[in-house]
């Protein structure tokens, strides 16, 4: 790994294989983007299926493919037939020349296709190989194929938690879980770069959906492991708390109120909404009676907040430091004040019509610039000069491409 200079971007000097897939893996690779490092994704002569979701027929119309640019974006392209033993050459030369390898390949398939971890340790002692899993390594369900919406959202109990008392389960957003475990691998590749360091040699992390779900989810699972009567869910008991609990306004929008701070916030809650009185209400005058009338408040409070509109609720509140949001829609995000003064939404780098911002890796270190966001590459957009950059002449190439083991766009 390179030093740390202000004046460089804090990963140059740092090659990444992206050879996953979909969201998990290859987002890990994104943010490492970001910090300058160079990318290089294998992708199948089909493209990575994730290209598919907001290109093909069942994609909503749009001048940009919308899911590729976000998780696509400072890599560049290498059309790859890993089937191919005239593919095997470019994998190991590709190898031998990075840092880190990125999958989310199940251990069986990686092994079928050469990019297993024994073999590619074997050619770089450096490597570190990165494995995203739906399930981990053992167990039952280890060999189960696993998405977000299985692994991460269904499996940890997150859906059927969040459902509405009676409700049917809840959905996930599209790459919600993905996303978030993204992030944990960035850290375990961080992580073992920095091992590296110490004792030059790479080694293989490895995290899943499933566990990241379950993380997600882990202050009431731990509840539950501790036996601890989890809180009654039904349409009687919906709002245990009236101060930690959400309220419509005048105009359709939903706020968010969370009040962990009674004794001080109550008083401030009630003054700001004209309603002082209700602080002496003996139903409400204290912590524990406020949690045993919480129906009856909640419904007080919900008389009060349906009489303003949002706009001034969230002055209102903002005005007497309370804690609240209001509940975003993403038609809000494209001007949200807030999203683009924290760089939450960053320029990107060549804007063209439709595609002036996108969203942020979520996190900054001081001293150190992002990459701006470039624009995803075609697929196999850089093949030729991939091969070049490894020493294969222009016969060599040509063969590969004869060979169908390589394409370019």
């Amino acid at each position: 790994m390179t030093t740390m200079d202000e004046d460089r971007p804090l990963l140059e000097g740092i090659r990444v294989l992206d050879a996953g897939t979909w969201v998990a893996g290859p987002a890990a690779a994104t943010v490492m983007s970001d910090f300058g490092a160079e990318v290089i994704k294998l992708e199948s002569f089909e493209g990575d299926p994730l290209r598919q979701l907001g290109e093909g027929p069942n994609a909503l119309p749009c001048d940009h493919n919308y899911f590729w640019v976000l998780d696509g974006r400072n890599k560049r392209s290498l059309a790859i037939d890993l089937k191919s033993a005239h593919a095997r050459p470019v994998v190991d030369a590709l190898v031998a020349r990075c840092d880190v390898l990125v999958t989310n390949f199940r251990p069986a398939l990686a092994a079928r296709l050469g990019i297993d971890w024994p073999r590619l340790s074997a050619l770089n002692d450096r490597l570190v190989y990165a494995q995203v899993t739906g399930y981990g390594e053992t167990g039952p369900e280890a060999d189960q194929p696993g998405y977000d919406t299985t692994a991460w959202w269904s499996r940890s109990g997150l859906a059927d938690w969040v459902r509405r008392p009676g409700g049917p389960p809840a959905a996930s957003a599209p790459g919600m879980g993905d996303h978030a475990t993204a992030m944990t691998l960035f850290g375990a590749i961080m992580t073992a770069l920095w091992a590296r360091e110490r004792s030059g040699k790479g080694r293989r992390v490895t995290t899943s959906l499933f566990a990241n779900g379950l993380w997600s989810h882990g202050m009431l699972a731990s509840m539950r492991l501790c036996g601890a009567a989890l809180p009654e869910r039904s349409a009687e008991t919906a709002v245990a708390n009236a101060l930690a609990t959400q309220y419509e306004t005048a105009d359709g929008r939903w706020l968010q109120l969370t009040l962990l701070n009674e004794e001080r916030e109550w008083p401030r809650l009630v003054t700001a909404l004209g309603i002082p009185a209700l602080a002496d209400d003996p139903r409400f005058a204290t912590l524990q009676a406020r949690r045993e009338h919480a129906p009856v408040l909640h419904q007080t409070l919900a008389a009060v907040f349906i009489r303003h509109p949002a706009a001034e609720v969230r002055r209102l509140l903002e005005a007497a430091s309370i804690p609240a949001a209001m509940l975003t829609t993403l038609d809000d995000l494209p001007d949200d004040p807030q999203a683009l003064a924290a760089d939450v939404l960053t320029p990107v780098a060549d804007p063209r019509p439709g595609w002036q911002q996108t969203i942020a890796s979520p996190l900054w270190i001081d001293g150190v610039a992002k990459r701006a966001p470039g624009y995803a590459a075609r697929l196999g957009e850089h093949s030729d000069e991939i091969l070049a950059e490894l020493g294969f002449d222009a016969g060599e190439r040509q063969r590969l491409y004869e060979a169908d083991a390589v394409r370019r766009s």
